[in-house]
């Protein structure tokens, strides 16, 4: 077993265990911590607890120290300077006539680097932008291409529920989404409807899916023929949440509902008039 905190550098980002150093830190301090970019400020989100060796990733840094004054001030200095720099570079973008957009400036805690994350349709070539930079802020640069999904992240906004953007919020992160999602839970396969302010196909189609995924087995399909309490019939429309199915008797009465626990599945779709004839065939050359 090992003893950790658990650290968080941005407000819906991933935490990171370090090792406390037989410190006790509470939730909510900011702290320094040694990392492979050197040193950052993060906040603790998990107080010490122990954990087990194989859920840590080794060799596991350390907590420097928890945050004083000095270190608080110069976190605000950074955010004042990661501004100037944002416009510094948009000019210099423009001035290079680079097809890529600025989305986000970062500077290392100690000042030693600056990360400019961007988008952009393809690859770039930004040695020349990057040589640019380097001789305006005299320290190192990196430049880092991102995706719309991690752009969306980085800057929030309001989703068409009207809350602010889960992965701005709460995501770590990015799950798969696909339209199959979508087509099983029974939503609009219109993209306008479905898919986030990013472009793709919105987070929160994931949230449910483990439900749906096993509802589906449960529910009989559209056309399947099935036996009812009432007799045989074909499944019309089914509701996977209610668990229930409409299905159209096989004598042509009107539609009957029912609980997906009363029916049973005779076969995945219903049967043509001629296989209906035959089978009787089969069963009076039987008798």
């Amino acid at each position: 077993m090992a003893e950790v905190i658990a650290v968080r550098f941005k407000d819906a980002g991933k935490a990171y265990y370090f090792d406390p150093k037989g410190q006790k830190v509470a939730a909510g301090l900011k702290v320094v911590v040694d990392t492979a970019r050197g040193p950052e400020l993060g906040e603790v989100v998990i107080t010490n607890k122990f954990v087990d060796d194989q859920s840590v990733v080794k060799p596991l840094r350390e907590l420097i120290r928890v945050a004083d004054a000095d270190d608080l001030r110069r976190d605000e200095e950074n955010k004042k300077k990661e501004k100037d720099a944002f416009c510094i570079c948009e000019q210099r973008i423009t001035h290079h006539k680079l097809e890529m957009k600025l989305v986000d400036v970062e500077y290392a805690f100690d000042g030693s680097k600056i990360l400019f994350y961007f988008t952009a349709d393809g690859r770039v070539d930004f040695r020349d932008l990057v040589k640019d930079l380097a001789s305006n802020f005299h320290t190192r640069i990196e430049l880092r291409q991102i995706g719309v999904r991690d752009e969306a992240k980085m800057l929030g906004g309001l989703g068409i529920c009207g809350q602010p953007f889960c992965c701005s919020r709460f995501l770590s992160d990015f799950q798969p989404v696909s339209i199959k999602m979508a087509k099983e839970q029974g939503l609009s396969l219109n993209p306008v409807k479905i898919s986030g302010s990013c472009g793709r196909l919105m987070c929160c189609l994931n949230y449910e899916q483990n439900v749906y995924d096993e509802l589906v087995k449960l529910t009989p399909r559209q056309g399947a023929f099935v036996r009812t309490p009432d007799g045989n019939g074909t499944v019309i429309s089914a509701s996977i949440l209610k668990q229930k199915v409409k299905v159209a008797p096989e004598n042509g009465d009107s539609p009957v509902i029912y609980d997906c626990g009363e029916v049973q599945v005779l076969r995945g779709r219903a049967p043509k008039p001629n296989e209906n004839r035959h089978e009787n065939e089969n069963d009076n050359k039987g008798k």
